[in-house]
């Protein structure tokens, strides 16, 4: 057995165990992005650097074998930054958006390429499921948002943006909610004062969570500008009360008809574990709150929504005056996070954001490659005309448009995950023009996109040992060097019978499976 140092921490291994197989008894995880347990390996992504103690040099842990005595540093500041290097080369080159466009410029964030999919399945019930994870009033927003999203929509560049706010209203309209009523309680008490689109979203995301909200508004019915502002022509008033009973069914209590003042304002925070002010624009009797302000409003953490008061967090209206709803929505959902976050007695920081890789506009080129993905259609009107919104065969023909623009990989890519630990800047080596995006799509199973591939080899390794006819391997030299399929062979004739597996093993949305 040979006996070594990690961290300070002694251990004994076989002979032959390379120094991350050492960590990993330790159970210290290493990021890696060439290493595959099945494979004999060589080194590639230079991500899993740690530092040999003896004499301060930086060693790949993959591949360096453990030696006797040896001293193994694998968190210090030198080592944490060459890892995020080896994360910003990689990324220099790696060509993909993460998330789509129309999802970033959401201001509620919402999953708008899934639900597009859900649609042109015809699966109005799952894609309403996908948006009621950030969007509490999806019908309402259906009619009355401006829709930025559109605005950043890929499909705008090839002719003209698919009509999200159209298909988010059908959803909200038709879908069926899956059942809530089996929500565990946590024995916790939120306040919520202001009954408008901001307060109602924050109500509904914290009572799906288990926590009794009671929602206080001055006015008798709830809804805020929703309901006084907006002409019913626009905003059917039946729209709006079936949204906001689908809110209160949940066991949120809604109290009509209380002014909130400051003494009451006071009960209120002895009386809940947390208190949320979404009134709507900030008046005179806002300052009463004690709450530190300026002119446009009450000043509170832009991501975690606290004020000064840490059990009293602040939304919509009351922070900067704004004429977007779905905005209010989001903050909504997004206070959610941090109130939880301060119930638990943990950091508040706010609802969580991964790293997100983009790359810009598409250019005139690639659109045959997007359009791959789609069908070749001008943007779809509901025939009816006016306010009409779409029939559910116009909402599946219109989601059929959509460009499939964000990553099959977004849940499962250790390149974006270690991108999102080390903080990496996916510009800092951006030397030279983007390589334009191609789509392999002449597969049964699977999705090869080259501009994705941080030329780990793993594909190339398992279609090897695996007995492929012709497997993938290394096309061309030096840093124009590509993986793909010899002989100009189609996908499909690469992988014959790895290609799940080789799906499964990469590291980044380079190569994924087929969605069923």
């Amino acid at each position: 057995m040979i006996k070594l140092k990690i961290n300070n921490k002694e251990i004994q291994v076989e002979p032959g165990t390379s120094v991350m197989q050492a960590t990993q008894q330790l159970g210290i995880d290493i990021p890696n992005l060439c290493w595959y347990d099945e494979l004999e390996h060589f080194t590639s992504c230079m991500v899993c650097m740690v530092k040999d103690q003896s004499n301060g040099k930086l060693i790949p842990s993959c591949s360096i074998k453990a030696s006797e005595g040896m001293e193994i540093i694998t968190n210090d500041t030198e080592v944490i930054e060459s890892r995020k290097t080896a994360l910003e080369l990689l990324l220099s080159e790696h060509v993909g958006d993460c998330e789509a466009p129309c999802q970033i410029a959401c201001p509620a964030h919402m999953d708008i390429p899934k639900m597009n999919r859900l649609i042109a399945a015809d699966k109005l019930d799952k894609a309403l499921a996908v948006v009621k994870k950030d969007i509490a009033l999806p019908a309402v927003l259906g009619r009355i948002c401006p829709a930025p999203c559109e605005g950043a929509c890929h499909r705008k560049n090839v002719d003209e943006p698919v009509s999200i706010c159209l298909l988010k209203r059908i959803v909200g309209d038709d879908g069926i909610e899956s059942d809530i009523s089996a929500i565990k309680k946590t024995g916790k008490k939120v306040a919520i004062i202001g009954a408008g689109p901001a307060g109602l979203a924050a109500a509904y995301y914290l009572q799906l969570k288990g926590i009794q909200v009671s929602l206080l508004d001055k006015s008798s019915k709830s809804g805020g500008l929703l309901r006084t502002k907006i002409s019913d022509e626009i905003l059917p008033k039946e729209v709006l009360d079936k949204e906001i009973e689908l809110i209160l069914k949940t066991g949120v209590e809604f109290q009509g008809g209380i002014e909130i003042n400051s003494s009451k304002f006071e009960e209120l925070k002895k009386e809940y574990d947390a208190v949320i002010v979404a009134t709507g624009t900030i008046t005179d009797d806002s300052d009463k709150f004690g709450l530190e302000s300026n002119p446009r409003g009450i000043v509170a953490d832009k991501n975690s929504y606290q004020t000064s008061e840490k059990k009293v967090f602040a939304i919509g209206n009351v922070l900067r005056n704004s004429r977007l709803a779905v905005r209010s929505v989001g903050q909504g959902k997004e206070v959610a996070f941090s109130v939880i976050q301060f119930l638990n007695e943990r950091d508040v920081k706010g609802e969580p954001r991964l790293f997100n890789s983009r790359f810009g506009r598409l250019v005139k080129d690639e659109y045959s490659e997007y359009l791959k993905e789609s069908i070749v259609v001008k943007r779809t009107w509901p025939e009816a005309g006016g306010r009409s919104g779409f029939t559910k065969e116009e909402a599946v023909s219109e989601a059929k448009r959509c460009l499939h623009c964000d990553c099959r990989a977004i849940d499962n890519c250790k390149l974006r995950d270690y991108s999102h630990e080390y903080k990496a800047d996916q510009k800092r080596f951006k030397t030279s023009k983007r390589r334009n995006i191609t789509k392999q799509l002449n597969h049964g199973s699977v999705v090869y996109e080259p501009q994705k591939c941080i030329k780990c080899g793993i594909c190339v390794r398992l279609t090897a040992r695996d007995k492929e006819q012709f497997g993938f391997t290394y096309i061309g030299r030096g840093f124009d060097v590509e993986i793909g399929v010899p002989f100009n062979k189609e996908l499909e004739e690469g992988l014959t019978e790895t290609a799940v597996k080789v799906a499964n093993a990469c590291p980044t949305g380079a190569i994924s499976l087929r969605e069923k």
